[in-house]
């Protein structure tokens, strides 16, 4: 099931098959349009963004319980603390060493630092699996997966060569979103297997999107 969401700033035709909904992005062409027209490519700096460090472990380690502390009870926190100490003074911190290694000698990559914390706990997972290195404890912990089941998967990929995109979910119960923002229409895709409603997640986005608009507008939120 992929149900869509279409937003343009005026209507061209069922540019994705009749009924579906269309709302002006903007009222105005002056600065209270509420998405501004870019003169410069997106990709434009990409190439002087600075390269991001790989994060010291200790410091992932924390983020990642500073991200599991309000999902478990005491009990529960207490054991994934234990995983995590363990990992952080065995092999995780031997697989660390190994990644930033592998870092040292691939210039073109560049990691996530700040909140990224699970892209970094994923590095060592593979890591482990491609050194045949039996999986870790920290990654049999109830709490990881937990934390790891992503019902909401969204990404994005605007281009005035690409209408509009999608893909599908990464866990049976979630939701797969593609969304695109361009200078005078938004559109999403949502994808969902049987057991979930596409349709009706989909009217929600609807509403929500539709509620910011009327705060634009100085509208009252409908009810």
């Amino acid at each position: 099931m992929v149900p869509r969401l279409l937003l343009r700033a005026w209507p061209r035709g069922p540019a994705l098959g009749p009924g579906y909904p269309c709302r002006p992005l903007s009222a105005s062409t002056g600065p209270g349009q509420y998405l501004q027209h870019s003169l410069v490519p997106t990709m434009h700096y990409q190439d002087s963004l600075p390269r991001l460090p790989i994060p010291k472990l200790e410091d992932t380690i924390r983020r990642y319980l500073s991200a599991q502390k309000p999902l478990l009870d005491d009990g529960q926190f207490r054991k994934t603390e234990q995983f995590c100490k363990s990992f952080e003074n065995d092999i995780g911190k031997e697989l660390h060493e190994q990644l930033v290694a592998q870092d040292k000698q691939n210039k073109h990559t560049s990691y996530i630092s700040g909140q990224g914390f699970d892209r970094h706990l994923f590095a060592l997972r593979h890591l482990a699996a491609a050194r045949g290195v039996a999986l870790p404890d920290l990654y049999l912990d109830p709490a990881y997966r937990q934390i790891n089941h992503n019902i909401l998967s969204t990404s994005t990929l605007s281009s005035p060569a690409v209408n509009i995109g999608g893909f599908a979910p990464v866990v049976p119960d979630g939701f797969g979103i593609g969304y695109a923002v361009h200078d005078n229409w938004i559109g999403c895709n949502v994808s969902s297997y049987p057991g979930r409603n596409a349709r009706e997640f989909l009217q929600c986005v609807e509403k929500a999107l539709g509620d910011m608009f009327d705060v634009l507008e100085g509208k009252p939120i409908k009810t």
